[in-house]
């Protein structure tokens, strides 16, 4: 079976779930002043003229996070089933989904990509 990747497809359903939470460096303004989660872009002065910019990068990351997780819960669901195909779909969308912050969060392309190797060893259609 694939127990392997099913807990890793775990592990970035929790991930993914705290993006936002945990972050990851993002600068904004021209003194790239670094806002690196959404309580930080929350607790920012609200004279500060970038604040609803860090706060609304952070508050797509969360909803994006929270989408790709759901994704992910069904890709962790036909895994368990052996529906690979099934499978290979939600992790094809979580990694979509993930696209706009791919290059800081880079957490479900390499699953989806994985799955899509075994299955072209195996020959599964």
């Amino acid at each position: 079976m694939y127990d392997d990747l099913i807990h890793q497809v775990q592990e970035a359903i929790a991930y993914s779930g705290s993006w936002a939470e945990k972050g990851w460096p993002v600068t904004f303004g021209p003194n790239n002043i670094e806002v690196s989660t959404l309580k930080q872009a929350q607790a920012l002065p609200r004279n500060f003229v970038y604040r609803d910019e860090a706060v609304n990068y952070w508050q797509q990351v969360l909803l994006t996070g929270n989408d790709t997780a759901v994704a992910g819960r069904k890709a962790l669901a036909a895994l368990k089933e052996g529906n690979l195909q099934a499978a290979a779909d939600a992790l094809y969308l979580s990694q979509y989904i993930e696209k706009p912050f791919a290059a800081s969060s880079a957490t479900w392309a390499p699953l989806y990509e994985a799955l899509k190797q075994d299955m072209a060893e195996k020959q599964v259609v």
